[in-house]
């Protein structure tokens, strides 16, 4: 059997740690259903900062001969930031950032709608349009 450096120990800690603090619905939340049917999923970022360190101290006059007195540490430390929003229903799915674009991407979300409006409002001018007069 193979002894293992106390630093494995500590870093095997941590990483057991972050492991059990990030899943998947840390970054897509729970889902919640709306009156209408809609279901709504929060969308986050997670950053991951992560240090493990450690020293061995010689001991002056040791006569035991056996290993050296180690000292460590491990930290590790989480960012969660909420970004966006899943929105699915009314047979449509919609992404709906948290950030000051939303404006714009709201835009562009019903933009084929005004589009398919104008288009309707432009071919009933042309059906309705009197007929030029030759002379």
């Amino acid at each position: 059997m193979s002894e293992h450096h106390p630093i494995e120990g500590l870093m095997q800690t941590a990483m057991e740690s972050l492991k059990a603090m990030v899943d998947v619905n840390t970054i897509l939340g729970d889902p919640v259903e709306t009156p209408d049917g809609s279901v709504i999923v929060p969308v986050s970022r997670v950053s991951i900062g992560f240090a493990a360190g450690g020293t061995e101290f010689e001991v002056e006059n040791r006569r035991d001969g056996g290993a050296f007195p180690f000292g460590g540490g491990s930290g590790a430390g989480i960012s969660l930031q909420p970004v966006a929003f899943l929105v699915v229903g009314q047979g449509q799915i919609r992404l709906l950032p948290i950030d000051g674009n939303a404006i714009v991407d709201r835009l562009i979300d019903i933009a084929p709608k005004v589009m398919d409006q104008l288009q309707g409002v432009l071919n009933g001018r042309k059906a309705t349009a009197p007929a030029p007069v030759s002379s």
